[in-house]
């Protein structure tokens, strides 16, 4: 199967070409069903004849080519409309049989806020452009109505808040929320892509519109993506803050699968400058090594690394309620673990050439010895809640 993709260096776009990409090479295995040849890449610097010649080939064309902050609105009806008149007129040429799922907007239902919009009505008019393609040739036409779309790529201080919001906090720059009410319903490019795949296997979701809403129905006119995420202003941005925290925090916030936190968190990462990229964690040295917080989180407890110097033993202390696992992943030690009240004392023998998890159980104390003479003893240690030094749980014990 050869694709086109118009609007190919465009956010929606460079992200459907890419992974495109890692289908057609043999990177991406989730869609086994796709077979792809050539993908043609078409944008606004490509050659007219390009498009001719990708339209005699393709079997099957995404349309995402477009205007939508045009320095003139005569613009719009040359982005939206003529454009699709010179796409569909190459399609023609070639009595192409190609399937064509088109991008446009939420503002095209011109409904609300979006009655005089006249990047709808542009959007609206090229629809109708293609329903009627699809009525005269026979073709399977699937129309888009995207809403906000949001994720890595998207250009910031231009058409996307989310897009700018996540620019900006991450170069510590201020944002501006004028309404921390207003609601934005997002769709994150990697849903979208997975959209696009499933419309390339006949799996598209159909719908119909109620004002800006889409309501699925198997026979609907329309297509859209059914994962979105609604959150406010006000919202997204605490949630930003809360990730640009991270590092001086440690604390990972929740972020459930498939969650809006997971993917906003995801969009944010990708706008991470050179120097933030990597961070400075804070060690706490003495005599006998190091102990580094690595992460918290809300629910899920804690990650810690400690380096012990060579014949130190550390630890020797019990917790009530608090469990812990000690992972070395580098030296050779000892650990020992005894139940509080008795003599009866448990070994493991641990070594990073062969990683084994030990559990630190509640009322045992422990410790961990180094027995190399020369090499430090490297453990990676989680514990089932962040320390809290006013009911730190932790009381010393010699084994």
């Amino acid at each position: 199967m050869n694709i086109l993709v118009t609007g190919a260096k465009g956010f929606a776009g460079r992200n459907l070409v890419e992974n495109l990409k890692t289908i057609r090479d043999g990177r991406n295995r989730t869609r086994p069903d796709i077979r792809i040849g050539e993908i043609y890449e078409y944008d606004i610097d490509s050659a007219p004849e390009d498009l001719d010649a990708y339209c005699a080939k393709a079997d099957f064309v995404f349309h995402f080519a477009g205007v939508n902050r045009p320095d003139d609105p005569a613009d719009f009806k040359k982005g939206n409309c003529d454009f699709a008149e010179t796409l569909l007129g190459f399609l023609r040429k070639h009595s192409s049989r190609a399937p064509v799922a088109v991008s446009s907007s939420v503002q095209a239902t011109l409904s609300g806020r979006f009655g005089t919009s006249e990047y709808g009505l542009s959007k609206k008019a090229g629809e109708e452009l293609f329903f009627a393609y699809g009525a005269e040739t026979g073709c399977r036409v699937m129309v888009y109505r995207f809403p906000n779309l949001a994720g890595k790529w998207i250009r910031p201080n231009y058409n996307s808040a989310v897009g700018t919001f996540c620019y900006q906090i991450a170069h510590d720059l201020p944002i501006t929320v004028n309404d921390p009410d207003v609601e934005l319903e997002l769709l994150f490019i990697d849903d979208l892509v997975e959209e696009m795949l499933d419309a390339i296997e006949g799996k598209e979701h159909h719908c119909e519109f109620d004002g800006v809403t889409a309501v699925m129905r198997r026979d609907g006119r329309y297509c859209f993506a059914p994962r979105t995420h609604k959150a406010t202003l006000g919202r997204i941005a605490a949630l930003l803050r809360t990730f640009h925290d991270q590092p001086q925090t440690l604390v990972m916030p929740e972020i459930p699968a498939g969650s809006l936190e997971k993917k906003l968190y995801s969009m944010y990462l990708s706008y991470l400058p050179e120097e933030k990229t990597a961070f400075d964690l804070k060690m706490n040295c003495d005599d006998r090594g190091s102990f580094t917080e690595l992460l918290k989180t809300a629910a899920c407890g804690q990650f810690s690394v400690n380096i012990s110097r060579p014949g130190i033993t550390k630890g020797q202390h019990w917790h009530n309620s608090k469990w812990e696992f000690f992972i070395v992943v580098a030296g050779h030690g000892l650990i020992r673990e005894r139940r509080i009240g008795t003599d009866e004392v448990m070994e493991f023998e641990v070594s990073g050439d062969k990683l084994r998890a030990v559990h630190m159980l509640p009322g045992y104390t422990h410790s961990i010895i180094n027995l190399s003479d020369t090499e430090n003893l490297v453990t990676v240690m989680w514990a089932n809640e962040p320390f809290d030094p006013d009911h730190p749980d932790t009381f010393s014990e010699p084994v």
